[in-house]
């Protein structure tokens, strides 16, 4: 069947596999289609060609793109300037010693690629080994034999068309974004800022605002994330370590993959599309997802809801900085179209759902201890403020202020039974010598 449609003597439209696949379905991209599944056809490895997904979004991007002009490139070059100054005013954590860019749709796509692959290959190997699973389930007895190419072959196309997928969301996504920081997680290099010209002028359309106001608060912004993961070198592979072990244990659901099999209308492939796009492949989280992805989003939240507090402060001087700020707020909350899409992809959404609650703990730590202490727990992942902290601010208050006076810590249940514990150890060592 897959070779007649390769080969144009099937009576399945391919504009209708695209259509199911969640691609495009103007000529050129059902053109593009048949070609990358012709040539995972003739594939010999079984791993997914990621480089399919980095063509796709880089084309994807491409389209439509504008060049920064000279004069956008000297506002924004500036916008980085007054933020680094003001930003010292308020922040305590490194500079940045490599100079922040100004990216192309495309750029960012190349840039941020990686990222995304190493995010999206669980649930694509899960995928793919799905389908084989199913195919060879199905398979008639007396074909036995003709299976083991089969599937490499239904490997190849499925790996192929989740790549392509993939490589359509972070192409669209690329005009959504306006940093490098935007999406939350840390997609370009260590202590890398990047603003996208062409995207912050499109964020600045709407608003009443200069646009000069808008590109230094976005630069601000930018610059404290980047500044962040750089004096918190452990915070990124932490972030991307916790990201890739929830989604190692995304898996597919065959028997909904067998009901799409067994159903499957080559002339009307809405079922499929709809499963696709929609996310009922992916089983529902396990217990060990649940608490990955609670610990994952608490991350994220005091890393967005820390760069909320001191881009607040150090963007006093701007008249419309409040504006621009809940402009960004209603833009997080509600996210954008491809965003959406990588959530269904790959079964993960990457917007903290407690923002607002670890901003306010970072404000109320920042007026009671001041700068330092509060860019102080950023430098060891155990010193990060917890789930509880968020809840309760004030008990993280009061440790912070009982530090600061030199007081003797107070443990808890744990650590308390663990001093004992060392303590009753010591004290008997003496007797058994």
């Amino acid at each position: 069947m897959l070779r007649d449609i390769l080969s144009g003597k099937s009576g399945i439209d391919p504009s209708q596999l695209a259509g199911a696949a969640g691609l495009p379905n103007d000529p050129a991209s059902v053109a593009a289609l048949m070609q990358q599944l012709q040539g995972a056809m003739n594939a010999q490895g079984t791993g997914v060609d990621w480089q399919i997904a980095l063509t796709q979004g880089q084309q994807r991007a491409a389209n439509g793109q504008l060049p920064a002009t000279d004069e956008q490139q000297t506002q924004l070059r500036q916008a980085f300037h007054i933020a680094a100054l003001w930003l010292d005013d308020v922040i305590t954590v490194a500079e940045l010693t490599v100079e922040p860019r100004l990216m192309t749709r495309r750029e960012w796509v190349t840039a941020t690629m990686p990222l995304w692959t190493q995010l999206a290959e669980p649930v694509a190997t899960s995928i793919s080994d799905s389908l084989t699973r199913v195919f060879a389930e199905q398979v008639p007895e007396e074909m036995q034999g003709m299976v083991a190419n089969a599937s490499q072959l239904v490997r190849s196309i499925g790996g192929t068309l989740f790549a392509m997928q993939l490589g359509q969301v972070v192409g669209q996504l690329a005009s959504e974004v306006v940093s490098g920081g935007d999406v939350g997680i840390p997609l370009l290099g260590e202590q890398q800022a990047a603003l996208l010209p062409q995207n912050v002028a499109d964020f600045g359309a709407g608003l009443d605002v200069p646009a000069d106001q808008v590109q230094i608060y976005l630069a601000v912004r930018e610059i404290a994330h980047a500044r962040l993961f750089r004096h918190a070198r452990w915070l990124r592979l932490h972030l991307t370590s916790a990201v890739t072990a929830y989604a190692r244990g995304i898996s597919i659901d065959s028997s909904r993959l067998e009901e799409l099999a067994g159903s499957f209308d080559p002339s009307n492939p809405e079922d499929l599309r709809q499963a696709m796009v929609d996310g009922s492949l992916i089983q529902q989280k396990s217990e060990s997802q649940i608490s990955a992805l609670s610990r994952l989003e608490t991350m994220l939240a005091l890393v967005e809801g820390w760069v909320d507090v001191v881009t607040a402060r150090a963007t006093v001087r701007l008249p419309k900085a409040d504006a621009i700020a809940e402009t960004v707020k209603r833009r997080r909350a509600s996210g954008g179209p491809a965003e959406s899409a990588f959530a269904t992809l790959v079964g993960l959404e990457l917007r903290p759902r407690r923002l607002r609650e670890a901003a306010a703990m970072w404000q109320a730590v920042t007026d009671a201890v001041g700068n330092e202490a509060r860019d102080a727990l950023w430098s060891h992942p155990d010193l990060l403020p917890t789930s509880e902290d968020i809840d309760d601010p004030q008990r993280l208050i009061a440790r912070l202020m009982s530090v600061a006076r030199g007081e003797p810590e107070v443990l808890d249940d744990v650590d308390q039974a663990l001093e004992d514990l060392l303590r009753d150890d010591g004290a008997e060592r003496p007797h058994e010598e």
